[in-house]
């Protein structure tokens, strides 16, 4: 074979992944706890929380009012291991938050033992790096309810490779204050120091139940469209201060 016909092939071969691949203007895994503090009931809570959440109207208007109108998103559990519940999906209106909702109710837990939150936050990079989609963003929604790491790479070692791939780290800590079962007093401080990074990353706290639904949709609503808390709270101060000036 001379250098041109390799070359031709090459070229083509790229050109034809290149067209395989499904364009979003997010990619963004959800990476929930499933270690041996969440029962199979919260397990079932939690991710009938995502599932409320990512049918709600509001995440459903920041999906369609964004640049390319559509997400890529995926519902990983980890715990000492990480299984992927819902695959790649490409969400674009009501259809298919539904079945990607849908989706999240049935397959049984595949996700157990202790805490692995290194070898999680890896696993979250290699499904963005290895999927046939292209996205100007991608982000890992990290959630939890401690920050210990039993086993695997560490986290801080974890966060640099995640980060030094341009991938943003979010947080939602959860802190169970209905039974007073928390992970420790500064798990908000230790999320925020040791967990998230990346352009525009930050942090939500899950209270309890009552408002878990209502956090992780607010949460959605701010990664799809890019902002951070802060600039959500200065949108509304201003919107309010419009309001107010109106006759």
């Amino acid at each position: 074979m001379s250098l041109f016909t390799l070359l031709l092939c090459l070229f083509l071969a790229g050109q034809a992944m290149a067209q395989a691949q499904r364009e979003a203007g997010l990619e963004l895994v959800l990476l929930a706890d499933a270690s041996g503090s969440i029962d199979a009931e919260e397990l079932a809570f939690q991710r009938q929380g995502y599932a409320l959440a990512m049918t709600d109207p509001q995440v459903l208007s920041a999906i369609e009012t964004s640049l390319h109108g559509n997400i890529a998103v995926t519902y990983v559990e980890w715990a000492s291991n990480t299984a992927v519940v819902v695959d790649w999906m490409i969400v674009d209106g009501m259809d298919s938050a539904r079945a990607f909702a849908d989706a999240l109710a049935a397959p049984s837990r595949q996700a157990y033992g202790s805490n692995a939150i290194g070898s999680a936050l890896l696993d979250a990079k290699r499904l963005i790096e290895r999927n046939d989609i292209a996205a100007p963003r991608a982000v890992i929604d990290f959630s939890g309810d401690s920050i210990r790491n039993s086993s695997g790479p560490s986290i801080s070692d974890a966060r640099e490779e995640v980060l030094a791939a341009g991938i943003t780290i979010n947080a939602l800590p959860i802190l169970h204050p209905e039974d007073g079962r928390r992970a420790g007093a500064n798990l908000e401080e230790e999320y925020s120091r040791h967990i998230i990074g990346g352009p525009g990353a930050f942090m939500v706290t899950a209270e309890g139940r009552d408002t878990f639904a209502e956090t992780v949709r607010r949460k959605l609503v701010l990664e799809i469209s890019g902002l951070t808390p802060d600039v959500e709270r200065t949108a509304a101060c201003c919107d309010q201060a419009t309001t107010r000036r109106q006759p």
